[in-house]
């Protein structure tokens, strides 16, 4: 266990150096934002520097700031454990952005907003991947979607879509444009890495049910449906366990079936809906 935490601090690391990357070298000189809290932090730092003419404050720095009353909100609302890794993201994605120089790579505003949005996705992706997040706006959004019932991809509209308003408003029309093309490249990103649904089904075929249902109930903290299965090839009777799980548990559940049967064959597919009771916590 302590060998697979180590592993998951490292890739959030290195995702968090994706991301800096990503802005320090691609979109901040362009004037082209990113999605959530990044793009929110960028944003609140051109107008400070370009309005107010402050420069000290840095685009690390707010989103440290900005960061700081949602760790909270987290800790209390979604989950100790997602807060930490969270608060890992956002602490090394500051620090990277502090030591990595301001540089523009290329003057074209489309290369920049290209590779700035691949890079961007590929670190928030790889983060997915293995069951942490960039903190920020999935926080937010997560709270937000309990509360209200709504999908979670709601939320992260209106608050992209108000930065991209606000950057067309302030600066050229055409940023925004670029802003636009940034987030879609980033989601193309990171749909093919991990998945943008945030509810997934997953249905496991193995011979080794009970071994199964006890190793995920003692991670996952879902129910579980068991059906009988008969292998058509090879006539082998198995069994069959569907579950509903976030995205964020998905990480965790392949590695828990790896574990306990590693010939177990194993489907997710989207789920669009939930009817009745799903554990929010």
């Amino acid at each position: 266990m302590f060998t697979f935490e180590t592993k998951r601090i490292i890739v959030v690391i290195i995702g968090a150096l994706f991301n800096a990357v990503s802005l320090n070298l691609f979109l901040i000189e362009a004037n082209v934002y990113a999605s959530g809290f990044t793009g929110m932090a960028q944003l609140l730092t051109s107008i400070i520097q370009d309005f107010l003419d402050i420069h000290f404050i840095s685009t690390g720095i707010i989103l440290f700031i900005l960061n700081i009353p949602v760790a909270i909100l987290g800790w209390l609302k979604v989950g100790k454990g997602f807060t930490v890794y969270s608060a890992i993201s956002v602490a090394f994605t500051t620090f990277f952005l502090e030591v990595i120089p301001l540089l523009q790579l290329s003057e074209d505003i489309i290369l920049n907003a290209v590779f700035g949005g691949v890079l961007g996705g590929v670190g928030v992706g790889i983060t997915l991947k293995w069951g942490a997040s960039t903190g920020g706006l999935d926080i937010i959004a997560m709270v937000l979607s309990r509360m209200k019932d709504r999908p979670i991809g709601t939320y992260f509209l209106i608050i992209n879509s108000a930065i991209i308003a606000v950057a067309g408003l302030i600066y050229e029309p055409e940023n925004a444009l670029y802003t636009l093309l940034t987030l879609y490249v980033t989601t193309r990103v990171i749909d093919a890495i991990h998945t943008r649904h945030e509810k997934l089904t997953a249905m496991i075929i193995t011979s080794k049910a009970e071994d199964m249902e006890e190793a995920i109930h003692a991670q996952v903290v879902r129910g579980i449906t068991t059906l009988p299965a008969r292998g058509a090839f090879t006539g082998e009777d198995k069994n069959m366990l569907i579950m509903v799980i976030s995205r964020y548990e998905l990480y965790d559940l392949q590695h828990i079936i790896h574990d306990v049967d590693d010939r177990a064959f194993t489907n997710i597919v989207q789920t669009t809906g939930v009817f009745g009771f799903f554990r929010k916590e």
